[in-house]
């Protein structure tokens, strides 16, 4: 799966969480940053991470 990095950097904004918040909250940096690149494909469990830390559904941030 890839994440939208536009939609990603809302739902981020929305929840007032910052890459840290992200990273305490279970999800490596290091995928975090290559997804955010776009280098890597990230596995629908992290998006679901993800998606749970932000407080959205994951369909608010992956690419379509």
């Amino acid at each position: 799966m890839k994440i939208d990095r536009e939609k990603y950097e809302l739902a981020r904004a929305r929840a007032c969480m910052g890459q840290k918040d992200l990273v305490a909250a279970g999800i490596p940096k290091g995928t975090l940053c290559g997804a955010l690149r776009g280098d890597i494909e990230v596995r629908p469990e992290t998006v679901g991470k993800i998606a749970k830390a932000l407080g959205v559904d994951v369909t608010e941030i992956i690419e379509m």
